[in-house]
């Protein structure tokens, strides 16, 4: 059995999620990004980041596991990039 590890990313911008098999091969990658909602502003608005954080975390996991074609009972292992900046992401 391979060891299966989901690496989620939501640092600033951008909200990813990606599933590994052994170190090695990629299984999924999504990414969904914030571009559009921070045009506007000339730059990245921290709050407005953090709610799309919250907003688009559980789609883009769902959609990795989707396109790996796993559930969360088949991972081994959740990865998360620390640390962050954003309040909210404290709860990830």
């Amino acid at each position: 059995m391979s060891v299966r590890i989901l690496g989620i990313e939501s640092s600033c911008d951008e909200t990813a999620a990606a599933i590994v098999a052994d170190g090695r091969e990629v299984l999924s990658s999504v990414v969904a990004s914030q571009v559009d909602v921070h045009r506007k502003y000339g730059g990245v608005v921290p709050e407005l980041a953090s709610r799309e954080h919250l907003r688009q975390i559980v789609p883009v996991v769902q959609e990795a596991l989707a396109q790996a074609g796993l559930t969360f009972a088949d991972l081994s292992a959740i990865a998360k990039r620390s640390p962050t900046h954003l309040a909210s992401l404290l709860f990830l």
